[in-house]
């Protein structure tokens, strides 16, 4: 059976395979939000089977599926192609790891050759209140924090995926940023004019919102800062979605027991593949 480029005419069906596991599935809800389906948004949704789409796969910077069984796997890497378009695959363990197999088979290098695979990261999540004691410091970041607020982004992006989001002179990152601040999705602890702690909230959607992009200046870590800072940013989240979330690098073993700490738990396994 073949996948198909859905439309806003399968919105219905979209979205209550999303609703299905809001947690696992929230980056997809979010871009059916953006307008994935009509000419709202970048990239593509495909489902499987055309006739009645039971899974989905999202292809745009980030190849993300979202599936309960194997079947759709041989339609996706069709459906993907052989000119590459993704930086990354991202999403559940068990598919994504056979899913980047198969796409290199069939495609080659375009798929197979990678800059980093990280095969565990564990998926947590929470719906009560922390467990700790929030910093109050924690603040939305306002437009007059932008620029230590960039800088602190910046850092954290080249300390977590191991490259300049800025090198080529792309600007791409720097709007993302500013979209972030702007639309009150980034927080912070400002001293003196400058961001030493930040976490964002990236994508939302139904019940569920997930944390990302946390970063703490380095000569602050192994205070015990981070446990209430991430406290605050969990109540901020609460306050307006059902259930806060986030997913990390199983070899990050301080960052989960930081997360364990507040309250959070795990509930599924991702795997993501960087290109």
């Amino acid at each position: 059976m073949s996948a198909r480029i859905l439309t806003s005419w399968d919105a219905a069906t979209a979205r209550r395979l999303v609703a299905e596991d809001p947690v696992l599935n929230v980056f997809v809800g979010s871009r059916l939000d953006a307008g994935v389906l009509g000419a709202g948004a970048p990239g593509v949704l495909w489902g499987w089977p055309a006739e009645a789409p039971t899974a989905l796969l999202h292809i745009g910077a980030n190849l993300v599926p979202v599936v309960t069984d194997a079947e759709p796997l041989p339609a996706f890497v069709e459906a993907a192609g052989r000119r590459r378009t993704c930086q990354s695959i991202v999403g559940p363990s068990w598919f994504v790891m056979p899913l980047w197999r198969a796409l290199g088979e069939r495609w080659g290098r375009a798929y197979s050759q990678v800059r980093e695979v990280r095969a565990r990261q564990p998926v947590m999540a929470t719906s009560e209140a922390p467990k700790v004691a929030a910093d109050p410091r924690v603040r939305p970041i306002a437009a007059v924090d932008f620029d230590s607020y960039f800088a602190a982004s910046v850092a954290m992006y080249t300390e977590e995926v191991g490259t300049d989001p800025l090198a080529g002179g792309d600007t791409s990152y720097r709007t993302y940023c500013r979209w972030l601040v702007d639309s009150g999705r980034a927080f912070g602890i400002v001293e003196n004019g400058r961001v030493v702690f930040k976490s964002d909230v990236g994508a939302v959607s139904g019940p569920a919102a997930q944390i990302q992009g946390v970063w703490l200046d380095p000569s602050l870590r192994g205070r015990g800062l981070s446990e209430p800072a991430i406290a605050a940013v969990t109540e901020y989240v609460l306050a307006d979605f059902g259930t806060a979330c986030l997913y990390v690098n199983d070899f990050n073993t301080r960052a989960i027991r930081c997360y364990e700490r507040v309250g959070f738990e795990q509930v599924g396994e991702f795997s993501t593949i960087l290109f």
